[in-house]
């Protein structure tokens, strides 16, 4: 089963067992991943799971930087919402890497490619987003691939 059948079985689940936070995250989820195959088409192009794990973490971190603004307003309960949403998309990614296992993979990659310079970071981004897509933390990844690569 694909990541699209997945997040559609969720759907039927969450709509049978009246889970209205898990419907309306994952509505959500359905609607930015419709977007995304209706800017595909133009490109005459798929979108593949590595695409919807790509999705699926940058609406994670638009969740954790919407905490942080809600914080600064003491907003507990819009900060408890959004937690909420992100517990929900977790569950459709893979095992997240630790930052050892993030500083071990960049390494390996760094020694297979002999990327040797700062110049080199958005050839190693793109070999984490292709390879480790929605394993790694890309924010964790960029800054352990900064100090490898001698920024």
């Amino acid at each position: 089963m694909d990541l699209k059948d997945k997040i559609e079985e969720m759907y039927k689940v969450s709509i049978k067992e009246n889970d209205s936070n898990s419907v309306n995250t994952l509505r959500l989820i359905k609607s930015a991943i419709k977007d995304k195959e209706i800017s595909a088409r133009s490109k005459n192009v798929n979108i593949s799971d590595n695409d919807i794990l790509a999705l699926l973490q940058n609406l994670i971190k638009q969740r954790k930087d919407s905490i942080t603004a809600f914080a600064q307003a003491n907003r507990d309960d819009l900060i408890n919402k959004e937690k909420e949403e992100i517990k929900i998309i977790e569950i459709l990614l893979p095992k997240q890497k630790n930052e050892e296992e993030t500083n071990e993979i960049i390494i390996t990659l760094i020694k297979e490619n002999n990327f040797s310079s700062i110049k080199d970071m958005g050839k190693l981004m793109n070999l984490l987003k292709t390879d480790f897509a929605g394993q790694v933390d890309i924010g964790v990844a960029s800054k352990i691939a900064k100090i490898k690569l001698g920024s």
